[in-house]
């Protein structure tokens, strides 16, 4: 898709880390920078553990960055304050990952996706707040009766669902969507990424989709970035992704996704990464992925490689592109 000139979210050179003690801290977000444009849908992925739902928790203001800043719409996350802040939260909303956890159990519906309407105070009238969740029902797939029943009655879809439709209530330009399939059936997942679409094309929304699933994430974004230990290590756009893969790793994940067709499965190689990935807590030195990668050469282990443009729009940090994106293409 063609981006407009100005960027909806402007992530900065953020990074995270959590104290452990008055020695060590977990590095969980490393110098992460991305911009994401209005309309556009932009997937995350990499291994448990990498950053990802880290970083959306960042950018929302949910977690304060240990440093870097972030833009939404023009106004900064972590410095923003009283109208300010509440101005935020009504243009970015987050869809969460486990959908028994995320609703309030002694609530009903209609209290979970009243309440951010009630705070804002977006209402006067109970009548119009009644007719607003209802609508909010129904563009989920919900109908009016289910307000007054309690989360526990509800199919984790059904539960997601509600997540989705209090995510919608104040309207948001931007939702980050935190691996909102991944607690569900694989027959309802399908369900759930054609409802974020289907909202998405009807509200102009602008989502960040968090996942592992590297199928449903080519399947839905308009770009898709690949973390690695904290650290963005490849951005480009989906398909260009998917066809000419340049960081290692990345040639690493799409190796290991099956193909239907079992002659071009049973002659394909797969790319086995070797040992275990490091502690966040004692990250390696230079390339974070040296300690695991084939290609390693005495540069990867003191210098760290910036995310720099090898191509238009495509993005891959690592110091020996293209002779690694060479040797993965003819894998």
């Amino acid at each position: 898709m063609s981006k407009p000139a100005q960027a909806l979210v402007s992530i900065q050179h953020i990074s995270k880390s959590f104290e452990l003690d008055r020695n060590r801290s977990v590095k969980a977000l490393s110098d992460f920078s991305l911009e994401i444009y209005p309309g556009e849908t932009v997937g995350l992925v990499g291994e448990s553990g990498c950053g990802k739902s880290t970083a959306g928790r960042v950018i929302l203001g949910l977690y304060q960055a240990s440093a870097g800043q972030v833009f939404i719409n023009g106004c900064n996350v972590h410095q923003a304050k009283g109208a300010e802040k509440k101005a935020l939260i009504r243009q970015a909303q987050m869809i969460f990952q486990d959908p028994y956890a995320s609703l309030n159990p002694r609530s009903t519906v209609f209290d979970i996706i009243a309440e951010p309407l009630e705070i804002h105070a977006i209402y006067t009238k109970h009548d119009d707040l009644k007719a607003r969740v209802y609508e909010l029902l129904a563009e989920v797939g919900l109908r009016p009766e289910h307000a007054n029943r309690y989360p526990h009655e509800f199919s984790g879809g059904q539960r997601q669902r509600i997540g989705i439709a209090r995510a919608l209530a104040l309207e948001p330009k931007f939702i980050v969507a935190d691996e909102p399939i991944s607690a569900l059936d694989v027959s309802i997942q399908a369900q759930i990424v054609l409802l974020l679409q289907k909202l998405q094309k009807e509200k102009g929304l602008t989502y960040l989709f968090i996942a592992h699933d590297l199928s449903m994430v080519k399947y839905i974004s308009d770009r898709i970035g690949v973390m690695y230990l904290g650290n963005l290590v490849e951005l480009a756009p989906s398909h260009t992704l998917y066809e000419q893969p340049m960081h290692p790793y990345t040639q690493a994940l799409l190796s290991a996704i099956p193909i239907a067709d079992p002659d071009i499965e049973d002659s394909r190689q797969r790319i086995i990464l070797e040992g275990e990935v490091p502690s966040a807590i004692n990250p390696p030195s230079g390339c974070v992925f040296h300690t695991r990668c084939q290609h390693r050469q005495a540069q990867c282990m003191s210098e760290k490689p910036p995310l720099h443009e090898w191509q238009s729009g495509h993005y891959v940090a690592c110091h020996l592109v293209p002779s690694v994106a060479a040797q993965g293409a003819s894998q």
